[in-house]
């Protein structure tokens, strides 16, 4: 018996199993946990929707109920706080779209319909139907506000920075008020503005001068007009840091080119910038009067200015084209050589975003017309960061088309390749401005022409945020080779300047950088301090917080663009107090309907616990049988 039994586990015989599984569709709740919800008043409403929702026992027949809050991410709900300070709608249904690909899953979305980022959900493709739930006040007041404020992060003294605002206005009557421009309580602009139902948008563009060297901060304000609810979108601050800075640039070159034009109007598009352009032949000035040097294509004659620049560590900038003479670049130890043959080649340009050296944003370099330049490897021999790649005919290369280079406080760059002035005329044809070319330019130039010794810590940080903001600061920390160090422990303290409140914060490591967030500060002034624990370097700042709270713009639920919403996923839109009639339409569509699969399994048709179990039985009964007759 107990052999067979063995040699019966050993076969294992098996049956086939058919298993019916039903899965029920999925009710998706995405609720709005933004700060404009108190601002309503609607923060009861919206739990008690909710949890009738999720307590109701013919719709729990029905569906699976999942729940999820969301501001600026979605996440799965565990309790409402109502503290998010951003709303996005649009990436709450997308998430709950891709979480819910392939099943029967309709969406109520509780909300106000009000988003503060992301894409417009409007116009949103949905596979889900939407049943957008309306919280808010519905009724339409009489509103101005400042819906967009544009001005330079950074401007000179004594010169004059843009301000560009954009107002809107909605009503019905004709009204007038004013707006002004404040600096330390004294009046700096103001214009008088009238509004209609048809003119319900003004841009006003003016032109303010810096007079006061350091971080400055202006108000800009429109009065409030009679029967206006909301005043607190009013109001905006906006911050512009003055430098006073005063640069020489010469441009030096071996052949007349469009690019040295470009170059001058580029550069000198800064006030406190002038440029000299000579051909190499004709130079006898000082090189010193210059804070920094562009060679355009040089060749044997640049000899004598060349060492004069290795001499006294002046800041250079080299230009490189068709007309170069690598063969002397080459012997002049610069730090970088190029292996050229005997032909040219178009390279186009690939931005790098882990370029660190300064801050420059993507022009759309990569939509710019290729440079020209001979044909050759670059090799390079010093610290240096890559801001441009090179693209050729398509192909991404890890060859530089735009360098910087530095070491023993001399700053350098090098462009491989002419042909600037087309970037120029192509960045004009793409945003019907020069200004992103310009302020390319200028970054570039105002890097190189600083004589600052470079700071082992270096820090990034807005000088405005708005109350509640998520802040972020980052920093970069290197060694005593200037190499991006890895192993730093650093942190930030920030003092409230009023209250004298400190809050310290560890940096994060991500990616390169050193990141931190802070998070519930109020609103006033602050100074920070990071440092590098165990060394003695620091660096130091201040920032504002506004009172702005970018949830408290609107005056009342957009209940107009849920409608939309709900009309193109073929939803529904209810208002808070029409809980019955979304119930009825959930529990009567019959495209909300439980499906049943079929799953087919291998059961074995013994239980091998069991039959070594009768197995071990059999032989022990054997044994002491045995053992009782004498047998062993």
């Amino acid at each position: 018996m107990s052999l067979f039994l063995l040699l019966l586990l050993l076969i294992n015989p098996t049956i086939k199993k058919i298993e019916l599984i039903n899965t029920k569709p999925i009710l998706t709740v995405l609720v709005d946990d933004s700060k404009s919800i108190p601002f309503f008043n609607e923060t009861k409403n919206i739990t008690i929707f909710l949890s009738e929702i999720k307590n109701d026992k013919s719709i729990n027949e029905k569906f699976d109920i999942n729940s999820f809050s969301f501001g600026s991410d979605l996440k799965p709900l565990d309790s409402l706080s109502f503290i998010e300070n951003e709303t996005n709608v649009s990436k709450a249904i997308t998430a709950a779209n891709d979480l819910y690909e392939d099943k029967i899953a309709p969406i109520i979305l509780l909300s106000d319909g009000n988003q503060t980022i992301g894409n417009d959900y409007e116009f949103i493709n949905s596979k889900q139907k939407i049943y957008p739930i309306v919280f808010g006040d519905t009724v339409q007041y009489k509103d101005l506000k400042i819906a967009q404020l544009n001005v330079n992060k950074y401007s000179y003294i004594k010169n004059k920075f843009p301000v560009e605002v954009f107002l809107n206005y909605e009503g019905k009557e004709n009204v007038s008020s004013q707006f002004s421009i404040y600096k330390e309580g004294k009046t700096v602009f103001t214009k008088n503005i009238q509004f209609s139902e048809t003119n319900n948008i003004q841009t006003i563009l003016t032109n303010i001068t810096s007079s006061k060297e350091g971080l400055q901060y202006y108000t800009a304000s429109i009065n409030k007009i009679e029967g206006e609810k909301n005043t607190k979108n009013n109001s905006k601050i906006f911050s512009v840091e003055v430098i006073d800075e005063q640069t020489k640039v010469l441009i030096l070159t071996s052949v007349l080119h469009p690019d040295l034009g470009v170059l001058k109007k580029s550069i000198e598009s800064n006030k406190q910038r002038s440029v000299d352009v000579f051909l190499i032949d004709k130079f006898k000035f000082n090189i010193n009067d210059y804070q920094l040097v562009i060679f355009n294509q040089p060749n044997n004659k640049f000899n004598k200015v060349l060492n004069e620049v290795k001499t006294n560590n002046n800041n250079y900038l080299l230009i490189s084209g068709t007309n170069s003479d690598w063969n002397f670049i080459n012997k002049q130890q610069l730090g970088f050589k190029k292996n050229t043959l005997n032909q040219t080649e178009n390279y186009g340009a690939i931005f790098s975003d882990s370029f660190l050296t300064f801050l420059q944003k993507d022009i759309g370099f990569n939509q710019f017309p290729p440079l020209k330049d001979q044909f050759g490897s670059v090799d390079i021999s010093k610290e240096h960061q890559i801001l441009l790649y090179q693209n050729i005919n398509g192909l991404e290369t890890k060859q530089p088309l735009l360098v910087t280079l530095e070491e023993n406080n001399q700053k350098s760059g090098v462009l491989f390749g002419e042909g600037l002035w087309k970037w120029r005329a192509t960045s004009f044809l793409n945003s019907n401005s020069f200004q992103d070319f310009d302020a390319f330019i200028g970054n570039l130039v105002q890097y190189l022409a600083s004589n600052k010794k470079r700071n082992r810590l270096e820090v990034n940080a807005e000088s405005l945020y708005p109350a509640n903001a998520t802040i972020q600061i980052s920093a970069f920390y290197t060694d005593k080779n200037y190499l991006f160090d890895s192993r730093a422990s650093l942190e930030i303290t920030v003092t409230n300047s009023a209250t004298k409140e400190v809050v310290n914060n560890p940096f994060s490591l991500i990616n390169n950088a050193y990141q931190t967030e802070i998070e519930n500060l109020i609103a006033g002034d602050y100074d920070y301090k990071v440092s590098v624990n165990g060394q003695n370097i620091h660096r130091y700042g201040k920032f504002k917080v506004t009172e702005y709270q970018i949830e408290e713009q609107f005056t009342n639920a957009d209940s107009e663009k849920l409608q939309k919403l709900a009309n193109r996923t073929g939803g529904k839109l209810f208002f808070k107090d029409e809980i019955e009639e979304l119930k009825k339409i959930l529990l009567e569509d019959k495209s909300f309907y439980t499906t049943q699969k079929s799953i087919s399994k291998d059961q074995n048709l013994i239980d091998w616990k069991w039959v070594l179990f009768v197995v071990t039985g059999l032989l022990s009964i054997e044994w002491f049988i045995r053992k009782y007759y004498g047998k062993i």
